[in-house]
């Protein structure tokens, strides 16, 4: 039909929402006019790059750790599951995008809740974008220093101006980011994109590079004055016997935090639509092809850091990865290099996830105005000037990211695509208790008990009192 063939989707369902409108009030709109007020001209590879961007967190930092605490094949089972399900995760929004002929999420919303629903969404994207932007400035925030520090041949901190983490996340936020945040179009940092995965793809080979280079267990010195994960047990400054040998499947009081932070680890969500908007020639098929190429690359970066990283240090890791090579020279050269690698990643990464923050707030306060460029630099300023007063003044800022991570996370890769599913097909072509619709509510329904067990963690930890620390996205 119209040369596409039946596997345009998941469930093998015909190619006709992209190409017929069911608005029956506007029968015969092309849907190029309908979907977007421009024609898209970013390419099938830098819709690439930025896709895979917006995917990779800087919770690739803590995947180690989570190996550590579930085992190596409990850890491909978890990470093979999200990866499928955030896959199925965009064919559902971008199929109800091409019912209806809308590439917002917010307007999705709108489609199928009427003004709350476009509220809802937009306020969600908000939210969890904000609190991603936060935890990269944060890493900034905490690494720069050290970075500088060690160029310096600095063993300790001696407060200078340009080590202060406060005064350098301002630097970076005016000199770097805010310039790439105020490109027009999402397409134009593919460029940054691609070399900002190529930052990531370096410190993956560090990371097995040093597989052979660092003996376990690590010096006993080093033991003696780093905690020991509470899984492992010390035994007169010495570690137990299986202390270094991979462990195929284990479970321990940690185990449970790795589910929400694999699920976060592929949240890219609200990037997904503004970059189907751009990508040149787009079509379902074309998008879904480029989510599946993204999500398998960072489903291979994210298990071959894991493992490596995991397969160095074993039960001795710590949740952020980085901070355990430091353990073993802290002036080491090529460690020195990955942090470099690290920082740029995620300081490139912050500009794209910008872009769908401002888009909401677009989509609420000025629907139907025209670009403006007064407006567009306006939003990246104060979105970027709120970011930074955060990430300054806020102290216990992993706990507020904990509680969005656990609300919104959920919500924009399990709920929401699921119910506007559910909503925006017509029953006409897809009945209510069809195949497809009973898979995404039940899809739907799963992101709620992924929100309920996450808040449970969080309250635990809260009433507990311990302090539990995971990358995040």
């Amino acid at each position: 039909m119209n040369g596409h063939s039946r596997d345009d989707g998941f469930d093998g369902l015909e190619a006709l929402a992209e190409h017929e409108e069911f608005l029956p009030h506007k029968p015969g709109v092309k849907k190029e006019n309908h979907f977007t007020d421009f024609e898209g001209k970013t390419s099938f590879g830098m819709s690439i790059f930025n896709l895979s961007n917006a995917i990779m967190g800087s919770g690739i930092l803590g995947l180690a750790y989570a190996m550590s605490n579930t085992g190596i094949i409990l850890f491909l089972i978890l990470l093979v599951s999200i990866a499928i399900l955030s896959a199925y995760s965009i064919h559902l929004l971008l199929r109800s995008a091409g019912v209806v002929g809308i590439r917002a999420y917010e307007q999705l919303g709108n489609r199928a809740f009427g003004p709350p629903g476009k509220i809802l969404a937009a306020c969600i994207i908000t939210i969890h974008n904000i609190g991603a932007m936060s935890s990269y400035l944060f890493i900034v925030k905490s690494e720069l220093p050290l970075v500088i520090q060690a160029f310096l041949s600095k063993h300790e901190n001696t407060g200078e101006w340009f080590l202060n983490g406060n005064y350098l996340i301002i630097i970076v936020s005016a000199v770097i980011i805010l310039p790439l945040a105020l490109m027009k179009q999402l397409g134009y940092l593919g460029y940054t994109s691609g070399f900002s995965l190529s930052c990531m793809v370096f410190f993956l080979i560090s990371v097995i590079y040093k597989k052979f280079n660092i003996p376990c267990p690590l010096g006993d010195e080093h033991h003696n004055v780093t905690p020991i994960a509470d899984h492992h047990t010390v035994i007169n400054g010495t570690i137990n016997d299986d202390f270094c040998k991979a462990k195929l499947f284990t479970t321990n009081s940690q185990t449970a935090y790795t589910i929400p932070i694999l699920a976060f680890a592929f949240v890219c969500h609200p990037e997904v639509l503004p970059i189907y908007t751009e990508l040149r020639d787009a079509t379902k098929k074309r998008m879904q092809t480029v989510a599946n190429i993204s999500i398998m690359a960072m489903f291979v970066m994210y298990l071959l850091t894991a493992l490596f990283g995991y397969l160095t240090f074993f039960g001795a890791v710590e949740s952020e990865l980085l901070h355990t090579y430091s353990r073993v020279d802290p002036l080491d050269v090529l460690v020195l290099c990955v942090r470099l690698a690290v920082l740029v990643a995620v300081t490139l990464t912050v500009p794209v996830v910008l872009f769908p923050i401002r888009r909401a707030l677009l989509q609420i306060l000025f629907p139907d105005k025209p670009f403006r460029w007064s407006v567009h630099i306006t939003i990246a300023f104060c979105l970027l000037f709120l970011v930074n007063l955060l990430v300054i003044f806020v102290p216990s800022i992993r706990d507020i990211f904990g509680l969005i991570g656990a609300t919104s996370a959920p919500s924009l890769i399990f709920i929401l695509p699921g119910i506007f599913y559910v909503r925006i097909v017509p029953e006409e072509q897809e009945p209510f208790l069809s195949r497809p619709k009973i898979q995404a509510a039940c899809f739907a329904a799963l992101g709620f008990i992924f929100m309920i067990m996450s808040l449970s963690f969080i309250i635990i930890d809260w009433v507990t009192g311990e302090s539990r620390s995971g990358g995040g996205h």
